[in-house]
């Protein structure tokens, strides 16, 4: 669906320099459509993003409509 697919491109999109400048992990509660707990790692090593709980705590909790997320990174 298109929060996975958002997903896979800012997985794709990521690089190292990015995760060094960012150095941050955002937590995404979705609702509606293709939601639940998503992550994106903008701080460890190589960064990472998809579905479910991130593997260190994040910094910032977001909820919002799966539909205003993919508005949000489109």
């Amino acid at each position: 669906g298109p929060v996975a697919e958002t997903f896979r491109v800012i997985q794709a999109a990521m690089t190292e320099e990015y995760v060094r400048s960012t150095q941050g992990v955002f937590q995404f509660e979705l609702s509606g459509d293709g939601g639940g707990t998503w992550y994106i790692d903008l701080k460890t090593k190589g960064g990472s993003a998809g579905f479910g709980k991130p593997p260190v705590t994040a910094d910032v909790v977001m909820s919002m409509s799966s539909a205003d997320f993919v508005k949000m990174f489109t």
